[in-house]
Protein backbone atom coordinates (compact mmCIF):
# COMPACT_ATOMS: atom_id res chain seq x y z
CA UNK A 1 0.00 0.00 0.00
CA UNK A 2 2.67 2.57 0.84
CA UNK A 3 4.52 1.40 -2.35
CA UNK A 4 0.98 2.71 -4.47
CA UNK A 5 0.84 5.62 -1.94
CA UNK A 6 4.23 6.84 -3.09
CA UNK A 7 4.05 6.20 -6.41
CA UNK A 8 0.86 8.17 -7.26
CA UNK A 9 1.69 10.83 -10.35
CA UNK A 10 1.62 14.07 -9.05
CA UNK A 11 -1.19 15.12 -11.67
CA UNK A 12 -3.49 12.69 -9.40
CA UNK A 13 -2.93 14.01 -5.97
CA UNK A 14 -4.76 16.47 -5.04
CA UNK A 15 -4.31 20.52 -5.00
CA UNK A 16 -5.56 21.73 -1.63
CA UNK A 17 -3.92 25.53 -0.61
CA UNK A 18 -4.61 24.97 2.77
CA UNK A 19 -2.60 21.38 3.27
CA UNK A 20 0.83 23.34 2.97
CA UNK A 21 0.25 25.39 6.03
CA UNK A 22 -0.05 22.04 8.23
CA UNK A 23 2.47 20.22 6.47
CA UNK A 24 -0.34 17.62 5.46
CA UNK A 25 2.19 16.04 3.48
CA UNK A 26 4.72 15.55 5.79
CA UNK A 27 2.29 13.88 8.41
CA UNK A 28 0.90 11.72 5.96
CA UNK A 29 4.75 10.18 5.29
CA UNK A 30 4.67 10.11 9.25
CA UNK A 31 2.09 8.14 9.06
CA UNK A 32 2.23 5.71 6.52
CA UNK A 33 6.27 5.10 7.70
CA UNK A 34 4.36 4.05 11.47
CA UNK A 35 2.33 2.08 10.32
CA UNK A 36 4.68 0.34 8.33
CA UNK A 37 7.24 -0.36 10.83
CA UNK A 38 4.50 -1.11 13.40
CA UNK A 39 3.14 -4.17 11.11
CA UNK A 40 6.35 -5.88 9.99
CA UNK A 41 7.21 -5.31 13.89
CA UNK A 42 4.08 -6.60 15.34
CA UNK A 43 4.40 -10.01 12.91
CA UNK A 44 8.11 -10.52 15.62
CA UNK A 45 6.75 -9.25 18.53
CA UNK A 46 6.45 -13.06 20.31
CA UNK A 47 9.98 -13.64 20.06
CA UNK A 48 13.04 -13.16 22.68
CA UNK A 49 12.82 -9.67 23.37
CA UNK A 50 16.58 -9.35 22.53
CA UNK A 51 16.22 -11.01 19.62
CA UNK A 52 12.75 -8.97 18.56
CA UNK A 53 14.78 -5.84 19.16
CA UNK A 54 17.54 -6.33 16.62
CA UNK A 55 14.78 -6.97 14.38
CA UNK A 56 12.90 -4.23 14.84
CA UNK A 57 16.25 -1.69 14.56
CA UNK A 58 16.56 -4.13 11.27
CA UNK A 59 12.86 -3.50 9.94
CA UNK A 60 13.60 0.09 11.01
CA UNK A 61 16.82 0.80 8.99
CA UNK A 62 15.42 -0.89 5.98
CA UNK A 63 11.99 1.03 6.08
CA UNK A 64 14.31 3.94 6.09
CA UNK A 65 16.44 3.21 3.46
CA UNK A 66 13.11 1.92 1.65
CA UNK A 67 12.33 5.76 1.75
CA UNK A 68 14.89 7.49 0.60
CA UNK A 69 15.48 4.55 -2.45
CA UNK A 70 11.17 5.94 -3.05
CA UNK A 71 12.33 9.47 -3.20
CA UNK A 72 14.98 8.77 -6.07
CA UNK A 73 12.26 6.85 -7.76
CA UNK A 74 9.63 9.68 -7.15
CA UNK A 75 12.21 11.93 -8.86
CA UNK A 76 13.40 9.94 -11.79
CA UNK A 77 10.24 7.56 -12.90
CA UNK A 78 7.14 9.35 -11.25
CA UNK A 79 5.65 11.93 -13.30
CA UNK A 80 5.35 14.83 -11.90
CA UNK A 81 6.90 14.13 -8.45
CA UNK A 82 10.19 15.17 -6.90
CA UNK A 83 12.58 14.27 -4.32
CA UNK A 84 12.01 15.85 -1.55
CA UNK A 85 14.68 16.00 1.50
CA UNK A 86 12.01 16.85 3.87
CA UNK A 87 9.88 13.57 2.99
CA UNK A 88 12.81 11.43 3.79
CA UNK A 89 12.87 13.07 6.99
CA UNK A 90 9.63 12.50 7.71
CA UNK A 91 9.93 8.92 6.34
CA UNK A 92 12.87 8.61 9.15
CA UNK A 93 10.75 10.02 11.96
CA UNK A 94 7.55 8.01 11.32
CA UNK A 95 9.81 4.64 10.88
CA UNK A 96 11.54 5.76 14.59
CA UNK A 97 8.21 6.25 16.03
CA UNK A 98 7.51 3.25 14.89
CA UNK A 99 10.24 1.14 16.19
CA UNK A 100 9.61 3.06 19.76
CA UNK A 101 6.23 2.02 19.52
CA UNK A 102 6.72 -1.60 19.02
CA UNK A 103 9.69 -2.00 21.24
CA UNK A 104 7.56 -0.48 24.32
CA UNK A 105 4.88 -2.69 23.61
CA UNK A 106 7.55 -6.38 23.66
CA UNK A 107 8.55 -4.94 27.51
Amino acid sequence: MVTVLLCIPGTELPKLNWSNKIWLDKWVHIFLFLVLVWFWCRAYRRIEVFKAKKIFITITVLSIVYGIIMEIIQHYFIPFRSFDLGDMIADSIGAIAGYFLSAKRVK
